[in-house]
């Protein structure tokens, strides 16, 4: 498994009395059949670069892709972004595991949640090891 996990993103106020910020991250996890990206927080602008390099290795993998989002407090465009991109260069359609309603709204508004599968019961990933050959990273 590969973990990015973004620091406090600059120009955003830190944690305060009131409530803390919650930073965004994502990881990847690669069995056999499958690709996760596992997003957490605030999916945005500040994570985009830890975004590009999930995505870009969603895409290496070549598998179906699977988001699991159900803890996801936050995304913007960036966040939108990244679903289209692998949406449309990874194979079968895009699985999206538990959004929040704001994610949800986002799919509906930006028409993406018609490439995506959203499914509301996390199907379980599997335990196997990633699979070996092609490019060595």
């Amino acid at each position: 498994m590969h973990d990015v996990t973004q620091d406090e993103p600059a120009g955003r106020p830190g944690p305060d009395a009131a409530g803390a910020a919650e930073t965004g991250s994502v990881h990847v996890m690669v069995s056999s059949s499958r690709t996760r990206l596992v997003l957490s927080g605030e999916v945005d602008v500040a994570l985009s670069g830890d975004l590009t390099e999930a995505v870009t290795e969603a895409e290496r993998a070549g598998l179906p892709v699977e988001i699991d989002a159900r803890h996801v407090t936050f995304m913007d465009s960036s966040g939108v972004s990244m679903l289209a991109r692998l949406a449309h260069r990874t194979p079968g359609r895009l699985t999206m595991i538990e959004p929040p309603d704001v994610v949800r709204f986002l799919l509906g508004v930006t028409r993406i949640g018609e490439v995506v599968d959203v499914v509301d019961v996390d199907p379980g990933f599997p335990d196997d090891e990633p699979p070996t050959g092609g490019d060595a990273a």
